[in-house]
């Protein structure tokens, strides 16, 4: 008997992904577990399966595994870009990947597995629409793979893929695969992920990923690829909660013959019509969009994540770092802003800090006011502390020189952030997100 899917549930196979809008063809996803578990190997596998690879990529990665002592072609370096990466056989960076199946196309970043690479895991998951989480069924869920669910979804990932890895090793037994599943749905409803599906797989050997298994006889769900064609796309860019409308961070300003001037940036949150009254933050001036310029020329209306530059019915000051808005539920403007924070810097974190943060366009100073407390990934807790250290997740409050037009980070994703910088090294020490985390009881 086949065993029970998880409670979280995507929609079900026989149903086709919505088709109305170009960005629903394209999936952004993450692939993130702890190390060993196959991330790397199920990606090779995937991009092997579906023929996305050209000769010098395979030759590459035989060639690696010959010198590595391996007697066929390793799947995993196939996604190592760099040399060290091929030599250690660990995934340092993130890898990405472009796809495309005739349902969909898609962007895949393979995130590193070991803890001293959180930072680069959470930047993949930066801007993912939904996170695929690898685990190795004869070892069950570690640590490290919880610490990379509890990240994703303090980023925003609310729908997960567990792929349930190396059931050859466990002779395809469903108890292994079941306990895998209970524990991930236990944790990813206490994190508000919106939908989980499992799937039983061996990347190794190609079971259940493209093509499906003969081996796993009690599982007629979809292979991984399958359940990535149903997924919905698009949602990294679009508000998750509440209904804020258009954001358009002005990256650049430019003049036009006649004097009129074009504002260009990423469009998210809502999309943008001309005509629609807007707000331009953090002036407070309102106006209409009189044109809107894509890539392909002027067009009457624009959609999340494209980029776009418009003009304004008004001749308003309006420069790089300001934040054109839906005239309706636009974000407000604040100096003190709480936030859950990644934090990536050899030095922790604590009340006093100075830093500079950059919030879509717009780059300013900042101080530390407190830190509030750090997530115990274990059991989601969120402990007393007054500082954060490498690879922490916390709270935090910042007070900003100039005042941020910024959304709580559950409504949208782009607004919602900020990376935190240090001031000597100019480094990026921390990603913030507006607003706590989601830590249910």
């Amino acid at each position: 008997m086949a065993p029970p899917q998880p409670a979280l549930e995507t929609q079900p196979a026989s149903e086709t992904p919505p088709a109305a809008e170009p960005e629903s063809q394209l999936l952004r996803f993450a692939a993130v577990g702890s190390v060993d578990d196959g991330k790397s190997t199920l990606i090779g596998r995937l991009l092997h399966d579906t023929k996305q690879l050209f000769d010098d990529h395979i030759e590459a990665a035989s060639s690696a595994s010959r010198r590595r002592g391996a007697g066929e072609m390793d799947l995993s370096l196939l996604t190592d870009g760099l040399r060290a990466e091929r030599e250690q056989g660990i995934t340092i960076d993130v890898a990405y990947r472009y796809a495309a199946t005739p349902q969909r196309k898609f962007i895949i970043a393979d995130c590193p597995g070991h803890l001293q690479y959180t930072r680069n895991m959470a930047t993949g998951a930066s801007n993912a629409d939904l996170a695929v989480v690898v685990v190795d069924a004869s070892v069950g869920v570690r640590e490290q793979t919880r610490r990379h669910l509890c990240i994703a979804a303090v980023l925003g990932v609310r729908h997960v893929v567990v792929a349930v890895n190396k059931m050859d090793l466990v002779g395809w037994d469903p108890s292994a695969y079941q306990a895998v599943v209970d524990d991930l749905a236990q944790l990813s409803s206490r994190l508000g992920v919106s939908s989980l599906r499992a799937v039983p797989v061996s990347a190794l050997l190609g079971d259940n990923v493209a093509e499906r298994s003969r081996h796993c006889v009690w599982y007629s769900g979809p292979t991984v690829l399958d359940t990535l064609h149903q997924a919905e796309a698009g949602v990294w860019s679009h508000e998750e909660e509440g209904s804020g409308g258009a954001r358009l961070a002005v990256q650049i300003a430019t003049s036009r013959s006649g004097g009129a001037r074009r504002y260009g940036g990423l469009l998210s949150g809502g999309p943008l019509a001309v005509g629609d009254e807007v707000v331009v933050l953090a002036s407070g001036l309102r106006s209409r969009i009189a044109e809107i310029w894509g890539l392909d020329g002027p067009k009457a209306r624009a959609l999340p994540a494209e980029s776009v530059s418009v003009t304004l019915a008004d001749d308003l000051d309006v420069s790089r770092g300001d934040l054109i808005a839906a005239g309706e539920g636009a974000p407000q403007l604040a100096r003190e802003v709480e936030a859950a924070v990644c934090w990536f810097g050899s030095d922790p974190l604590r009340a006093g800090g100075r830093y500079r943060v950059k919030h879509t366009t717009l780059l300013t100073r900042a101080e530390v006011v407190a830190v509030d407390g750090r997530i115990d990934v274990s059991d989601l807790r969120l402990d007393t502390s007054e500082q954060l250290f490498d690879n922490d997740i916390g709270v935090a409050r910042f007070l900003t020189a100039a005042p941020l037009a910024a959304d709580l980070y559950r409504r949208n994703r782009v607004t919602g952030s900020f990376i935190v910088i240090d001031e000597v090294t100019n480094a990026t020490v921390g990603a913030a997100m507006v607003g706590r985390p989601h830590l249910a009881g």
